[in-house]
């Protein structure tokens, strides 16, 4: 496994090109936030992952030089959905009644979306974890609320969202009324903070019903999506394909494309002759215009599922040095992760810190896995956050 090679680990860091990170956590501690207009980074992408830190991102967003990202990940346990309204499009779910469970209710909605699944009767220990987590809120209200987000700010982003089947459900604070005592003030609430771990997590099945209806709301406003994805690989490209399905593009040879060409004017080109119209009033598709696979941790293979020319939405994929080298600074590049980069083409790259706190340390960060891709794309520094900022510009904004 090759160290990074001195001609790029000596070079002084072009910051003055611009530096993009596509997906950092910094309102998880908000007393770093000041900190972000002294950063060399030029544009954070503030993501979202609970309900508690939605207002934050955004607030933050208004204050600095950040994108908003709104929407929720791994705590949708705690939201239930009521499947007797259902329509593909999620508007009746965004009409439901805002009711918080309680009691049974909230036991039999932790017993439906919880796994190991526990059947009656229950037993007294798990009965009281579950009175123990947070009572459930209506995932209709949520999406709400993310949709008055969106239109009140018509650059943010949709993220992050996905899937996790790693994750398991922390226990009550009333169980660490020790810890809750002491704990850090500037810390977001929601995150674990130490606290032990319950031995159940949120099915897959409830996850992938809360992911599709944020990405179904992403295609209605338009919007980017950061996805996030923890050994569910192939249940992420299942619930993407799903919104898809049928409006694939059409792939042909070059001797059809050169045919046709000459032959039949594609649809664009009549849209284009006939001003456009026709273009404004084709319908939404149903998935969303372009999709970041967040920290991508499948390997080459998973990948490859990507590139086929007729998915019709943009794909992306962004690499940090937290998750895709497990923090692992300044040492050498596992050959894994040479693959995978090489995998993914130029212009779907991306970088990101997923960073929990703004300042030095995302900035140092956001340098080190940018140096690592140049030297695997055999990139100059230059070219490389050149090339980095316009596909952060492609993803965020649709910008070519």
């Amino acid at each position: 496994m090759p160290a990074m090679s001195s001609d790029n680990k000596d070079q002084a860091f072009p910051w003055h090109l611009g530096v993009y990170d596509a997906h950092c956590h910094p309102t998880d501690t908000m007393a770093s936030i000041e900190i972000i207009q002294k950063m060399k980074a030029r544009m954070l992408t503030v993501m979202a992952t609970r309900a508690e830190d939605q207002d934050l991102v955004t607030s933050t967003a208004d204050k600095h030089s950040c994108r908003a990202s709104v929407g929720i990940r791994g705590f949708s346990h705690q939201m239930y959905i009521n499947d007797e309204n259902a329509q593909d499009d999620g508007n009746s779910r965004e009409q439901e009644q805002d009711v918080t469970l309680k009691g049974d209710a909230k036991v039999k909605h932790y017993q439906q979306v919880l796994q190991p699944s526990r059947s009656d009767p229950l037993s007294d220990e798990d009965r009281q974890i579950f009175l123990s987590l947070p009572d459930p809120t209506s995932f209709a209200t949520f999406l709400q609320q993310t949709r008055k987000h969106l239109q009140k700010y018509p650059y943010a982003l949709i993220g992050e969202i996905g899937l996790d089947r790693s994750f398991r459900i922390p226990e009550a604070w009333n169980a660490h009324l020790d810890l809750w005592s002491k704990r850090n003030a500037n810390l977001t609430p929601g995150g674990r903070e130490g606290r032990r771990l319950t031995p159940f997590r949120c099915s897959p099945q409830h996850q992938k019903k809360i992911f599709k209806l944020q990405l179904q709301l992403a295609a209605q406003m338009e919007r980017a999506v950061s996805v996030h994805g923890v050994q569910a690989h192939g249940l992420v490209f299942e619930a993407l394909s799903e919104l898809w399905k049928g409006h694939e593009k059409e792939v042909l040879s070059k001797r059809e494309r050169k045919k046709r060409g000459q032959d039949h004017p594609s649809v664009e080109s009549a849209q284009l002759e006939n001003g456009g119209a026709e273009k404004e009033d084709k319908p939404k598709p149903p998935y969303p215009p372009r999709i970041c696979l967040h920290s991508y941790s499948g390997n080459a293979s998973n990948f490859k599922q990507y590139l086929n020319p007729a998915i019709p939405t943009r794909i992306f994929a962004s690499f940090s040095t937290a998750i895709n080298l497990s923090d692992a600074m300044d040492e050498e590049t596992p050959a894994s992760f040479e693959e995978i980069v090489r995998t993914v083409p130029d212009d779907m790259v991306l970088v990101e810190s997923d960073l929990h706190t703004a300042g030095d340390e995302m900035d140092r960060r956001l340098e080190d896995i940018i140096r690592r891709i140049c030297k695997i794309k055999e990139w100059s520094l230059e070219e490389g956050v050149d090339r980095l900022g316009k596909n952060w510009k492609a993803f965020a904004f649709g910008q070519e």
